[in-house]
């Protein structure tokens, strides 16, 4: 049986990535209470990396917010390892925390986190809606434009 969260994720026309594999000394997510804290997750789609570079040089702020649509993806996916399948589970997506590889002198990571943040939105409705950071940084690994990470309350 399709859960509600699948069901959405079609109507949507959305499909989810693998989960991705830890790439160094850290696991993807960690359970605690009613708590899912979910790692980084960065602008890869199924192992490939995908958005090299920097936002204000090599992407504009539309393409570095579907750089951060694709790691709010990673972070769903990872979040559905962690409820065994079962994205209904998710009660609330408590907290995203955004980092754009950005150029000195761009200023609005807000707008590229936006991205992440309108995906949880469309997904999981009023229960998507999350506090949030999003600020700039000089590189992040492996040259990505973006990393996510997130906080998910669950059943």
């Amino acid at each position: 049986m399709t859960g509600k969260i699948d069901a959405r994720l079609a109507e949507l026309g959305i499909e989810l990535p693998e989960a991705a594999t830890p790439v160094a000394n850290y696991v993807p997510f960690v359970v605690t209470g009613n708590l899912v804290f979910v790692s980084g997750q960065v602008t890869l789609w199924d192992g490939e990396r995908k958005f090299i570079g920097q936002v204000g040089k090599d992407f504009d702020i539309d393409e570095g917010y579907q750089a951060a649509r694709l790691c709010g993806l990673n972070l769903i996916a990872q979040v559905r390892e962690a409820c065994g399948g079962d994205l209904d589970r998710v009660k609330r997506v408590v907290k995203l925390g955004g980092f754009v590889n950005a150029t000195p002198d761009f200023n609005d990571h807000p707008k590229v986190i936006n991205g992440a943040s309108d995906l949880m939105v469309d997904v999981f409705g009023d229960a998507g809606k999350h506090a949030r950071f999003a600020v700039g940084a000089p590189s992040l690994p492996l040259g990505m434009a973006v990393e996510v990470d997130g906080v998910f309350e669950v059943e």
